[in-house]
C-alpha cells in the first residue's frame, strides 16, 4: 500500500498541515464573527464554486460518481461535513494549546484504525516513530516546560477534536480502499467534488441544526471575508488535493505522522504574529517530529 517517501511526496504531505495550521489561526480568529458549522458551510459553498469549472462532468445525471454515491456520502460526511466544523466547534470552548494536544494524537489514531478496521499491522518502527513525533509535538506546546502541560483541564472541545482526529483517520484510510473508475481517481478535481457535493449536504445540514437550535449570528466585514477566502482556497482545495495525493503514494499510515507538523507550524506561526523569536525548542521539537517520520518510513 505504501511506497517509500521521495521530495514530491514530502511535499505533498507537508503543505497541507502548513495550511491547516493557518486554517486553525484563521477559524480562531473569526470565532466571534461566525458560528462553526456556519463556517465550514460557507467554507465548502465558496470551494464548491471555484472547483465547479474544473469538474462540472461528474456532477451529470449519467457521471461516475452516482454508481458510487455511498462511499463518496461517506467519505463527504467524514471529511468536509466533521472534521473541520468539529475543530472550529472545538476552538469555541478550548484553548489552542487543548486542541492541538489532542489532535496530535492523530498518528496514535492512523494505526489504531487501521489495525481494527482495515487489517493492517501496526509495526514496532511506528510505534517507535509515533512516540518520537508526539514528544516533538509535546514539546512545542509546553514551550521547553514540561510543568506547563499538566496544567490544562479537559472541556467540551477537546473531545470535539478527538472525534475530529478519529474522523480524520477513518476518511484517509477510506481514501485508498478505493473501487471508483480510474477516470475519477485520476482526475483530482472531479475526485474532491464528488465528495464535495455530498459533504456540502451534510455541513448544510449540520449549519441549518446550528441556526435552528441556537442564537446564530454573522457579522460580515472584511475580515471575515478575506477568512473564507483563505480557508477555501489553501485549507480546503489545495490541502486536500495534496493530502489526497500523498495518502494514495506513502499509505494513511505514514501520512498521519505528517499531522503532527500542524502543531509547529501552528507555532510558528504564532510567533510571527506577536513579534516573537523563535526558541531552542522550535528546533529540537521539529528535530523530532522528521525523526518520527523517518523512522516509521523505514523498511
Amino acid at each position: 500500500m505504501a511506497n517509500r517517501l521521495t521530495p514530491s511526496t514530502i511535499t505533498l504531505l507537508t503543505l497541507p498541515p502548513l495550511l491547516w495550521a493557518g486554517n486553525a489561526v484563521v477559524g480562531r480568529l473569526v470565532h466571534e464573527l461566525v458560528p462553526p458549522m456556519t463556517l465550514n458551510f460557507l467554507r465548502w459553498v465558496l470551494a464548491f464554486v471555484l472547483l465547479l469549472p474544473l469538474a462540472a462532468a461528474v456532477l451529470k445525471k449519467n457521471g461516475p460518481l452516482w454508481p458510487h454515491w455511498r462511499r463518496y456520502a461517506l467519505l463527504g460526511l467524514l471529511g468536509v461535513g466533521c472534521y473541520n466544523a468539529l475543530q472550529y466547534l472545538a476552538l469555541q470552548t478550548s484553548t489552542p494549546i487543548n486542541v492541538t494536544l489532542v489532535g496530535s494524537s492523530m498518528p496514535v489514531w492512523m494505526l489504531t484504525v487501521g489495525a481494527l478496521f482495515f487489517g493492517v499491522p501496526v509495526a514496532r518502527r511506528q510505534l517507535l516513530g509515533a512516540l518520537l513525533s508526539i514528544l516533538g509535538v509535546l514539546l512545542v506546546l509546553s514551550r521547553g516546560e514540561w510543568a506547563q502541560l499538566m496544567a490544562f483541564k479537559l472541556v467540551p472541545g477537546d473531545l470535539f477534536m478527538l472525534l475530529a482526529s478519529i474522523a480524520w483517520a477513518f476518511y484517509s484510510w477510506l481514501l485508498v480502499r478505493t473501487r471508483e473508475p480510474a477516470g475519477v481517481r485520476g482526475d483530482w478535481a472531479q475526485f474532491l467534488m464528488a465528495q464535495m457535493v455530498f459533504g456540502l449536504a451534510w455541513s448544510g445540514l449540520f449549519a441549518g441544526g446550528e441556526w435552528a437550535l441556537t442564537a446564530a449570528h454573522i457579522q460580515w466585514g472584511p475580515a471575515l471575508l478575506a477568512a473564507l477566502a483563505f480557508i477555501a482556497l489553501g485549507p480546503a482545495l489545495l490541502a486536500y488535493r495534496c493530502w489526497g495525493a500523498g495518502v494514495q503514494r506513502a499509505g494513511p499510515a505514514m501520512a498521519g505522522f505528517f499531522i503532527n507538523l500542524t502543531p509547529l507550524f501552528a507555532a510558528v506561526m504564532s510567533t510571527l504574529f506577536l513579534g516573537d523569536h523563535p526558541q531552542w525548542f522550535h528546533a529540537l521539537a521539529f528535530a523530532l517530529i522528521v525523526a518520527g517520520i523517518v523512522v516509521s518510513a523505514q523498511r
